[in-house]
């Protein structure tokens, strides 16, 4: 359970178990315990057995294992296509969808022969911040079942957090990778916008939508990123960059905390956060200065208004973007109803296949839109996301990071906020600002709270500066080393 992407790639180089062995034992948690998790929306258990005993005849010969994503069970968010499997999108509207072709970073990761267990569970769309839209119902924290695993990567956080997988991938659009990581007790990562292909990825709001990896340890993210990094023709957005090296940069270079200038939003953070979340990241800036790393307080002036200037160009994004699944070409078609005509077909196939919150977006998005108020709303939008990028950029030019917490608050109980879309939407506060500023960001674990539930920290750097930032997760991340000896399941 719990095993890294390093620990297993070291038992097959010494010949300590085998691909179909290691893939056993995570099938065996999986139906041992995900039936009170319900992390997973489909397992691919017969085809993935076959796979593993093709790389059992691979592992005789060690060259046929030199990179170290060789056999790794591996999970995706059902939102990345896989060639022939459906992909739900966590939607009654596409429950039946089945892909014809591959999405890039999947394609990336098969190539490496990793070995694909199954697609977990996400809030419809990746529309929300709990995992509790998905039409396959809310999916559990492994921490404390009662509680939500975070969202909308939620079921690919509460997988590797369980031991159900050794990654996921998911993706971030205000922090769907990152708040779910806080909320589970795992390492999550978005990098910068375009740093990684969205083909095959089913869209939410394009300008912000990023995949990224959902892993046990900062070097486990490391080995991801430069795997499914790199530039990409069929992806409009895909950045001409070559791949990443920050695992290389973690094993070979020499760094210390003395090396690296973190910068502390004092302002930003001075209401809302809870004061379990606040002691543990007061406690953690204090072991920082101890250690030798330099703190400064930085200003964001615009970063409060993120969250009102997220959900104006988000939700119009996505009104644009859920157009096309009226039911005719593809997605959730009532053919029971008779004698109405094309515009009534499209009302009851789009009003029946989608959720409560994604209806709520696309109404907020297409009313943002509206020619009578697209000045005053979307244009004026994308007019403080400028402002919010200038800030970050100022602030780079003192500081490598921006230290915060992942989320303001502890996992909050199932249906707590189901009712409340306002106080979801607030669980992003502090993630949204680096989508806005296509920054890179990375979430890690560092305590419990007094009732045992993890606490994650936040860590921004510059865009494309990915290396460093890995860096200096990585050493907060050995300060910390913050353990899942007392995990609930």
């Amino acid at each position: 359970m719990n095993k890294s992407i390093e620990d297993i790639y070291k038992g097959y180089l010494k010949k300590e178990f085998t691909p179909t062995e290691i893939l056993n034992q995570y099938l065996d948690r999986i139906n041992k315990v995900d039936k009170s998790l319900n992390s997973f929306t489909e397992i691919f258990e017969t085809k993935v057995k076959k796979d593993s005993k093709k790389l059992d005849n691979l592992f005789c010969d060690e060259k046929n294992i030199s990179n170290p994503l060789f056999g790794i069970p591996i999970s995706l968010k059902d939102i990345f296509l896989v060639k022939d499997s459906i992909c739900t999108c966590g939607s009654k509207m596409l429950k039946n969808y089945v892909s014809n072709y591959n999405s890039t970073v999947y394609e990336k990761l098969n190539n490496l022969n990793v070995l694909l267990i199954g697609k977990n569970n996400m809030d419809e769309f990746a529309m929300g911040s709990s995992t509790e839209t998905s039409f396959f119902g809310p999916t559990a924290n492994p921490w404390d079942q009662s509680r939500v695993p975070g969202g909308s990567s939620g079921g690919s956080a509460a997988a590797v957090s369980a031991g159900l997988s050794c990654i996921s991938l998911g993706t971030d659009t205000g922090g769907s990778i990152r708040q779910p990581a806080s909320f589970c007790g795992v390492v999550g990562m978005k990098p910068t916008y375009g740093r990684i292909s969205r083909f095959g990825m089913i869209a939410f709001s394009s300008s912000l939508d990023q995949a990224g990896p959902i892993t046990n340890t900062v070097k486990d993210s490391a080995i991801v990123l430069d795997a499914i990094s790199g530039f990409d023709s069929k992806d409009s957005t895909s950045l001409n960059l070559k791949p990443t090296n920050s695992y290389q940069s973690l094993i070979n270079d020499k760094f210390s905390f003395k090396d690296f200038v973190f910068g502390v939003p004092s302002s930003l953070l001075e209401e809302g956060l809870d004061t379990e979340v606040r002691s543990r990241f007061n406690e953690l800036l204090s072991s920082l200065k101890s250690l030798g790393a330099k703190l400064i307080d930085i200003e964001l002036p615009h970063a409060k208004f993120s969250v009102a200037t997220y959900y104006i160009i988000a939700p119009s994004e996505a009104s644009s973007n859920l157009s096309r699944f009226d039911g005719i070409r593809y997605g959730f078609n009532d053919n029971g109803y008779e004698n109405q005509d094309l515009v009534e077909t499209y009302i009851r196939n789009r009003s029946l296949g989608f959720g409560e919150e994604v209806k709520r977006r696309i109404m907020l998005g297409t009313y943002s839109l509206s020619s009578g108020y697209y000045d005053a709303y979307y244009l004026k939008a994308i007019k403080v996301k400028k402002l919010i990028e200038n800030d970050f950029k100022e602030v780079f030019k003192k500081v490598d990071a921006v230290l915060t917490p992942t989320c303001p608050e502890l996992p909050f109980k199932l249906g707590e906020k189901k009712n409340d879309p306002l106080q979801m939407y607030l669980s992003d506060i502090l993630t949204i600002p680096a989508n806005l500023a296509q920054l890179p960001a990375i979430s890690i674990p560092i305590g419990l709270s007094s009732n045992n539930l993890p606490i994650g920290v936040q860590l921004a750097s510059d865009k494309l500066n990915e290396n460093a930032m890995m860096k200096m997760a990585y050493l907060i991340e050995q300060e910390v080393s913050f353990s899942k000896t007392s995990l609930s399941i």
